[in-house]
């Protein structure tokens, strides 16, 4: 009986912030998935290794957890202004499904580096020392994202002393600029609401700011749920009954904000929006045994991607709890002490992250957020090819 050979893919493995996801340009993608549709999704679902009804994804790239189960294709931007289009695609781990909703803020931190290297940004825009400003075209959500990424002798700085809470080894600092951050169309709190009552069935009505704004996330108390907002993943992912309740929750969040028009849809729409939930600024002693003081931080968030908890935190949903905290009267900007701020240090699972946002008021009543800004760091870990069956696609 006859097996058709491996294909092997240019590929790049890299550390994005707290997340990690296999690098394609393009044009090295097979003829067939380099526009979208079901050839592209199968090549990555099987580079990733899903679906595994194992959740386990050993015979793949994937880390079998939402962190670490992603992909990213770029190309030299077709968008004035800008140096490189990003597309990025969150695999399911146990289900044949590639999410193109939303956008990962950590990884991001990986694009500028990785255009730079790979010839998709001019020459003659690459300082030989200092930072190079890489201009990203975010194709999920059709926004704007500048990378200040170091240099030192032509080549990009990958080593250095910024310590990220969640990462193990410092890097080098990356500076990312989420401008207009605004997820979408229309207002920025698509019910109109800084607070909506969310009415759950078999739950009941949440108080919950919902937004659109780095990535669409929902709010809520962690009171309100039964929560201090100090929860590490082991509190959480053991839970089947606390999962199945915050996927409840994201699906009519969902609804209500307009991302869906039914409820059975949220089943297809995994990536976004995200579920967090905020308290007071707490002490308590991070997954890796750092002792956060309520001094270090000025709120507590927790939050949930692909239906576990997240051992860190999102830098898409970072950017949402800037926003929401830079406007008065969000749940976030209460929990943070109801004052007004151009920045907020939240307290996560694995330590504490400072990001800075600006929001303002339109003439209108509605808001608007101009830009986000925080620091993260990337690496490659490994270049080459990846290797897939090619009946595959």
């Amino acid at each position: 009986m006859a097996f058709v050979p491996q294909v092997k893919i240019p590929a790049t493995y890299i550390r994005g912030g707290t997340s990690k996801g296999v690098f394609f340009r393009r044009q090295d993608l097979p003829a067939a998935a380099q526009q979208p549709g079901e050839a592209r999704d199968n090549i990555l679902l099987r580079v990733i290794g899903s679906p595994d009804p194992y959740g386990q994804q050993i015979d793949g790239m994937g880390g079998a957890t939402s962190s670490t189960s992603k992909t990213v294709i770029l190309d030299k931007s077709s968008e004035p202004g800008h140096d490189v289009d990003y597309l990025f695609g969150q695999v399911a781990i146990d289900k044949a499904f590639v999410d193109w909703s939303g956008n990962c803020g950590n990884l991001t931190a990986a694009v500028g580096a990785f255009a730079i290297s790979n010839g998709l940004v001019d020459a003659e825009r690459i300082p030989d020392n200092g930072v190079c400003t890489v201009r990203i075209w975010q194709k999920n959500i059709g926004k704007t994202i500048i990378a200040h990424v170091p240099m030192t002798n032509g080549e990009v700085q990958e080593t250095g002393d910024f310590e990220l809470d969640g990462v193990t080894f410092p890097a080098a600092e990356v500076v990312i600029e989420f401008m207009d951050p605004a997820d979408g169309e229309g207002s920025m709190f698509p019910t109109g609401n800084l607070v909506d009552d969310l009415e759950v069935p078999g739950i009941g009505t949440l108080k919950a700011t919902m937004i659109n704004a780095g990535i669409p996330t929902i709010f809520l108390n962690a009171s309100d749920i039964g929560y201090t907002g100090t929860e590490l993943q082991k509190d959480i992912n053991s839970d089947a009954a606390a999962l199945g309740s915050f996927e409840t929750i994201r699906a009519h969040g969902a609804l209500k904000m307009g991302l869906i028009s039914d409820i059975s849809e949220a089943a297809a729409r995994q990536h976004t929006p995200k579920v967090a939930f905020v308290a007071p600024a707490t002490a308590y002693v991070s997954s890796s045994g750092k002792q956060i003081s309520a001094d270090d931080i000025d709120v507590c968030v927790r939050a949930l991607s692909m239906g576990k908890l997240h051992h860190a935190m999102m830098g898409t949903a970072s950017v949402a709890i800037a926003t929401a905290a830079a406007v008065p009267g969000t749940l976030v900007n209460l929990a943070a002490g109801g004052v007004e701020r151009d920045s907020v240090t939240f307290g996560h699972p694995s330590g504490t992250l400072r990001v800075g946002a600006a929001a303002e008021q339109q003439a209108n009543g509605d808001w608007s957020a101009t830009k986000a800004v925080m620091s993260r760091s990337a690496r490659v870990l490994m270049e080459g090819f990846v290797r897939i069956p090619g009946d595959s696609f």
